[in-house]
């Protein structure tokens, strides 16, 4: 199962920045493809894996108590309608997500996945400007119109996962 979400990953990246039907590696490198004009922006490194949890202590006290991680505080994010809680992994981190308000998007997650589950993944851009600019003309849907301050203070932008092979996509400036 880690190797077929590996290659679904992998196919999500490749998607996001090329239009032309070509085979890539993922580089350092400055250009999208050397068959594909080059990109305005540049998709930069993973910066969470967000899970929806059913109960936010239990969930803390996992990471923290039982796998030794470092846990941030419980931060409120009413305009998102979330609770979060970032654990510190070395190369990443993961966001652990609680309902905030009748109208989160956390809740209808919940209501559908009771045991809670992974609910996006967060990768880092360097122009979210232009990003947003040459997604819509790839159309790929972007869920809001504006990019909104995320949990980093940074703004953010959420990727349809119908365009994104079914995982939901957040785009961060970086």
């Amino acid at each position: 199962m880690a190797a077929s979400q590996g290659r679904a990953a992998a196919g999500l990246l490749t998607r996001l920045q090329t239009s032309a039907p070509t085979i890539r590696t993922l580089s350092s490198s400055n250009s999208c493809s050397q068959n594909v004009p080059s990109c305005l922006w540049k998709l930069g490194r993973l910066n969470h894996v967000a899970i929806a949890v059913p109960d936010l202590g239990k969930a803390q006290s996992l990471y923290k108590d039982v796998l030794g991680a470092q846990v941030s505080e419980t931060v409120a994010l009413p305009e998102h309608g979330v609770y979060t809680v970032f654990v510190e992994l070395g190369n990443t981190k993961l966001e652990l997500l609680h309902p905030l308000g009748e109208k989160s998007p956390i809740a209808n997650f919940l209501q559908k996945n009771k045991a809670g589950g992974m609910h996006h993944i967060c990768i880092e851009v360097d122009d979210i400007n232009a990003a947003m600019t040459e997604l819509k003309e790839k159309k790929i849907r972007i869920l809001s119109e504006e990019p909104k301050i995320g949990a980093h203070g940074k703004p953010v932008i959420f990727l349809h996962p119908k365009d994104c092979y079914g995982v939901l996509v957040e785009l961060e400036q970086a």
